[in-house]
């Protein structure tokens, strides 16, 4: 019994020693696939991103099989990055879908081959409606290649499977360029924080895109008091609107300090109770604007292991964010 355990861990040893090379030496094929993918990048990128740019429409992305699924994925990173793009399939196009390209938009065409059949409907479409065509193939001298107003060509970069069939590197290295097809669109357009929120308003993403304007209390519910407020009423607002804090304001409605808890023990000292806010007050305290990322908020209060910040507009109080608010976002 003890032998055959022994010799079962020796298996199962060896078979995890054997699966962590494996996947090591398919990481490192497919790394080398996208440093090749950089070197080789020339102008033909660069007007590849000037055709898209410079169409109304959307950018149709098309390929069959595991370029099908690559072209999917560009699609929607191209959408969620302020390019708008649609999936069509080359199967589906040929019976009816080409309906769903216009005049307007452009063509990304995916086959590592640069030979599948199925996108020649598609390409005899664009060129009979002269519809802008970008392909992304493995071989130069392919028909897809040829047919392109700009053909963007993979290196020439072994599969990861070890019988160099399975498309692995290949679809890494297109995913990749789509990516940075996205990203140097994204770029070329200004693509903004408030864009791309408006575009994710849903899941973690979007909490992290929200701003302070979105978390923060206002009104009401934001503890101040004035420069002359006797300390006896400065600590009933801030016992009241339990925030740790008071905003004091200046004559003309700025905010001009604040008054923490930390502020409260330094005087305990001193006869408080007959002093004013602003004797006590903090004076320039840290304020951030409406428009600051809630993720900007929490990194500055971690680094000034604060809870609470005043949103100002113009240096005038226009509301409050505490750090509950903020991790109720779904930030941390």
């Amino acid at each position: 019994m003890v032998d055959s355990d022994s010799t079962i861990l020796d298996v199962t040893a060896t078979d995890a020693d054997a699966a962590l090379r494996s996947a090591r030496r398919v990481l490192e094929t497919e790394i080398g696939g996208l440093r090749a993918l950089s070197d080789t990048l020339d102008g033909g990128f660069s007007r590849a991103i000037d055709l898209i740019a410079a169409v109304s429409g959307r950018v149709i992305v098309t390929g069959m099989g595991k370029s099908g699924h690559i072209a999917t994925k560009i699609a929607a990173t191209l959408a969620s990055t302020g390019t708008p793009a649609q999936y069509v399939h080359p199967g589906e196009a040929s019976h009816g879908d080409l309906g769903m390209i216009t005049a307007n938009d452009a063509i990304m065409a995916l086959s590592n081959s640069g030979e599948t059949a199925e996108l020649s409907d598609i390409v005899a479409y664009a060129k009979l409606k002269r519809i802008p065509l970008v392909s992304v193939t493995g071989k130069a001298d392919s028909a897809l290649s040829n047919a392109a107003d700009v053909p963007l060509v993979m290196p020439d970069s072994p599969e990861a499977c070890p019988l160099n069939l399975a498309p692995t590197t290949s679809t890494t290295v297109m995913l990749a360029l789509g990516d940075a097809i996205a990203v140097a669109l994204l770029e070329r357009r200004g693509f903004s924080p408030d864009d791309f929120r408006l575009l994710h308003p849903g899941g973690q993403l979007g909490s992290r895109l929200t701003m302070a304007v979105d978390v923060m209390r206002a009104g009401d519910e934001m503890p101040l008091v004035k420069l002359d407020s006797p300390m006896t009423e400065t600590i009933i607002e801030m016992t009241a609107k339990r925030f740790g804090c008071v905003g004091v304001l200046s004559a003309a409605g700025k905010l001009a300090g604040v008054i923490t808890d930390g502020d409260l023990r330094r005087h305990m000292e001193d006869d408080i109770l007959a002093m004013t806010a602003s004797e006590v007050m903090t004076p320039d305290p840290k304020a951030v604007s409406e428009n600051i990322l809630t993720a900007q908020v929490l990194a500055m209060m971690n680094e000034n292991k604060i809870t609470t910040y005043f949103v100002v507009a113009d240096d005038v109080p226009v509301g409050i964010v505490h750090i509950h608010d903020v991790l109720r976002k779904g930030l941390s």
